[in-house]
């Protein structure tokens, strides 16, 4: 089975320092839907694995995270992809779950879920979080410049064998090429 791990704010839609709240404040980063449909047309299973402490905050409501994640859901079928499945941390970090990344716990979950270990597999993300989670499970991580891919890049503190890229496009170009 080819499967990937997708972030989402940065990585497949635009980031806000105030949190995505609504599905208005949804806007994708152009090309991503493209690039997701690449990947499902390749024959990968699409995962994302999602740090959303606004649900914690009391920011966004399920019904409100669940209205964002089916806009998502219609424009990557609308270019022709597919997700698979969202995980999702609801927690902040003052209430020191396991799930929350760069701890494992949702990448633990979706290895039982999907009956694999995450050897090899890409685990993209645009922060540290996301990196240094990918790399406790031994996945590769994979930055993009993309939201705030560029500042994380600068605080060069990356996992050994980070693979670095623009955007989610050209990521998927040389996983899909290469893996």
């Amino acid at each position: 089975m080819k499967l990937i791990i997708l972030d989402h704010n940065g990585v497949i839609n635009q980031c806000s320092e105030t949190f995505i709240k609504t599905p208005d404040e949804w806007q994708p980063i152009p090309g991503s839907m493209e690039a997701i449909a690449h990947l499902t047309h390749s024959g990968y299973r699409i995962v994302t694995a999602t740090n959303q402490s606004g649900i914690g905050r009391g920011l966004l409501d399920m019904v409100t995270f669940n209205a964002i994640n089916d806009k998502m859901y219609k424009a990557v079928a609308q270019a022709g992809g597919r997700i698979d499945s969202i995980f999702f941390c609801p927690h902040t970090s003052d209430d020191k779950c396991n799930c929350r990344k760069p701890k494992t716990g949702m990448f633990e979950e979706i290895m039982q879920r999907y009956g694999t270990d995450l050897k090899r597999v890409p685990i993209v993300g645009d922060a540290l979080r996301d990196l240094h989670a990918a790399d406790a499970v031994g996945a590769l991580p994979v930055l993009l410049l993309t939201g705030k891919g560029k500042a994380t890049l600068e605080q060069d503190e990356l996992p050994p064998r980070t693979l670095v890229f623009d955007d989610l496009s050209a990521a998927v170009d040389a996983i899909v090429g290469s893996i």
